[in-house]
């Protein structure tokens, strides 16, 4: 394949890739996530998060224990950023599978049409959420 031929990578990739480098801020000390939101025709970031401490208290964990860090997760960030109107119709891109309270706050976040996650995580309660209030939900490979 000449250079001119090259593979353009789909917008999925890009914005998945764009969360996996916003998942390098989080200070959490067990797991890395970043989250992207796009609007549906992927011309626009209406918004991003990664998980962390809120602002302006230290860059670490409250506790260590898993699942209760004290850390706000990605999505909770990239929700609390986001300005677009709820009927904004929008796409969700996260390093991890959203926990079943972040699902809650994306479908309340309202016009979210496709949640797009590349790993799996522990608890996998949130695709039954997702399914339940109509949202689409693929896991990218690659």
């Amino acid at each position: 394949m000449s250079e001119t031929e090259k593979r353009r990578p789909s917008f999925p990739e890009v914005y998945m890739k764009l969360a996996e480098i916003l998942s390098t801020r989080s200070t959490c000390n067990r797991l890395q996530v970043g989250t992207v939101i796009t609007t549906e025709d992927y011309r626009k970031v209406i918004s991003i998060g990664y998980n962390g401490n809120a602002s302006g208290l230290p860059n670490q964990c409250d506790r260590e224990t898993p699942g209760n860090c004290g850390c706000l997760h990605s999505e909770e960030n990239a929700v609390i950023n986001c300005d677009s109107p709820r009927d904004t119709p929008k796409i969700v891109f996260v390093t991890h599978l959203p926990c079943p309270m972040c699902a809650k706050r994306l479908i309340n976040l309202g016009g979210v049409k496709k949640v797009y996650y590349k790993n799996d995580y522990r608890i996998r309660d949130s695709l039954e959420i997702f399914r339940m209030a109509g949202i689409e939900v693929e896991q990218l490979a690659w």
